[in-house]
């Protein structure tokens, strides 16, 4: 029998990349990246820093593109390969990420009015400009509507849909008044496709809905008209035009059209998945289960793990969210994250430079890997970003203590390092505080695959484990997984996860002797965490940089 494949689409914050993978393995035949052609590497930027917005026209381009490249590489490499092969198309994207649309559906960045407009491009993942917006909806649904909050770990996000828009009508009134809905990256991609962009035929992912507009069917789906119109009469009347049509990937937003098919080579007609965000399509091709939390490290981290829908769940303070069905069907969705990973680690190689413009993370990272933990003296917090998980909060810094006039730049390396591996703990930590238990860890992304002294400062840190992905593009490879399920190649998500997802037999196991050290660095971690974290905190820090030359005296022997 012919061979079959499918194709996942990963949209990312500054390229697209189509991944062509055989149905019956996961091998990964061929691929293709494209980097979005406006803005700064794919991202429009201004004089504020909060600001990131991308042209939509780049995600219709980057399909084209990346799918025609991969068919063509897929017939190199696999002797007779034939694009009528692949019989479905997966989408993961960045989130939340929405774009404001006209009555066709249309992205009115597409309109020549608008063309030039970054308030009416997509609102990149990372754009922080709805600050005071986010505050506002927190305050609103602490006073009115607590059980909202319940779900997405009792603080809503300046990152997140409703802050978004809720800032676009108040700055940019022209926009927002131009829009007759607002659509997840996410959800747009598999209707461009498929032809089903207008309102009466468009069809939501219950990811992107569920973790980031707050949808949910205990109360009926978005939050109710009541509760929008305190923030804005207009945004109750935006909810009336949103899609009441809100699934799970193992649904199929609709078939290719034959445009899409004459444009790139496939075969019209065949299935593509309703959309869902990066993280949880990665945590499907790394082979997230119940007990299993899936790290999907990057510039950013985003924390996945299920738990099964039919067991009773507590509501977990801090987290992104809880949403039945978010990742796979039948379990409960539970997502956390960092705002910096890699982001940190590029701030001190590429903006403090420390060895000049000629620097490097692998010249700094063998030279970190010398060190002994403790022996630097020096201890950070993760919050350069802000903190997303648990104090959601990103009117947070980053803070770095214990420098001396001896402190090279690769003991601050590490101290950054250690610093982001500590902020791990404290989510596995509140995972398990509400009875989340988790068995294993397993990483994916680029920094998983490519730097092994993270990975084992996280496993002496954490004192667990830390298993790595066998694909170096989960995302992409968890959006061809959905892809597979629709087409129906198999029933389930989990009969395709366990012949398409696998792990690297190499683990990196704790250190005792550096997760004895780590334990007493965490309790100082934490002091400062609390301290500068939280409103309740309430003592003294008069202890930490002693306690810190203490542990560096102790190394250092």
């Amino acid at each position: 029998m012919s061979a079959k494949y499918t194709i996942g689409l990963d949209y990312g914050t500054n390229s697209v990349r189509a991944l062509i993978v055989n149905v019956a393995n996961g091998a990964e035949v061929a691929s293709a990246v494209w980097v979005y052609e406006h803005g700064t590497q794919g991202v429009i930027l201004s004089r504020d820093p909060n600001l990131a917005r991308q042209h939509p026209a780049d995600y219709v381009k980057g399909a084209e593109v990346t799918i025609k490249q991969a068919l063509a590489r897929a017939k190199k490499s696999v002797r007779g390969f034939r694009a009528d092969q692949v019989i479905g198309i997966g989408v993961d994207t960045t989130g939340s990420t929405p774009l404001p649309v006209d009555r066709n559906g249309q992205p009115l960045a597409f309109q020549k009015k608008f063309a030039n407009n970054p308030n009416a491009m997509a609102w990149l993942w990372k754009d922080h400009t709805s600050v005071a917006e986010a505050a506002e909806i927190t305050a609103l649904a602490r006073k009115i509507r607590p059980q909202y909050l319940a779900k997405c770990g009792g603080t809503y996000s300046s990152e997140w849909f409703w802050s978004k828009i809720l800032h676009c009508l108040r700055t940019a009134p022209d926009v927002f008044n131009a829009a007759h809905a607002w659509v997840e990256l996410a959800d747009y991609v598999p209707a461009a496709l498929t032809g089903t962009e207008h309102p009466d035929r468009f069809t939501a992912g219950i990811c992107a809905a569920g973790h980031k507009a707050m949808y949910n069917a205990q109360w009926g789906g978005y939050p109710d008209a009541e509760f929008l119109s305190r923030l804005d009469p207009k945004l109750a009347s935006l909810r009336e035009r949103l899609t009441p049509r809100v699934t799970t990937v193992d649904k199929a937003a609709g078939l290719l059209t034959p445009a899409w098919a004459k444009r790139t080579g496939l075969k019209a007609g065949i299935p593509v998945a309703v959309g869902a965000f990066d993280a949880h399509l990665g945590a499907i091709g790394s082979g997230v289960k119940s007990g299993a939390l899936v790290k999907i490290i990057g510039t950013s981290t985003c924390d996945i793990t299920v738990t099964p829908n039919t067991t009773k769940l507590a509501d977990i303070p801090g987290l992104c969210g809880i949403v039945d069905g978010s990742v796979l069907p039948g379990y409960f969705g539970l997502e956390a994250g960092q705002s910096a990973v890699g982001d940190i680690f590029n701030w001190f190689v590429n903006y403090i430079q420390p060895h000049g413009k000629a620097g490097s993370h692998e010249a700094l990272t063998a030279q970190a890997a010398k060190l002994r933990p403790g022996e630097s003296g020096l201890l950070a917090l993760d919050w350069n970003n802000g903190n997303r998980t648990i104090l959601v909060d990103q009117r947070l810094t980053g803070l770095l203590i214990g420098q001396t006039l001896y402190t090279t730049p690769a003991e601050i390396y590490r101290a950054l390092i250690e610093a982001t591996a500590f902020g791990a703990l404290t989510i596995i930590n509140r995972f398990e505080e509400y009875g989340v238990k988790i068995d294993q860890i397993l990483n994916c992304g680029g920094i998983a695959e490519k730097n092994p002294v993270v990975m084992q400062i996280y496993a002496d840190v954490t004192g667990r484990p830390m298993k790595v992905s066998r694909s170096a593009q989960t995302c992409a490879l968890g959006a061809a997984v959905a892809a597979a399920v629709v087409a129906g190649a198999y029933r389930n998500f989990d009969a395709a996860q366990k012949k398409m997802t696998g792990l690297k037999a190499k683990v990196f196991k704790p250190n005792p002797k550096a997760h004895a050290v780590y334990k007493e660095l965490y309790v100082l971690y934490r002091k400062l965490h609390d301290a500068f974290g939280t409103k309740e905190w309430n003592g003294n820090l008069y202890d930490v940089m002693k306690a810190l030359i203490e542990i560096r005296n102790k190394a250092r022997k």
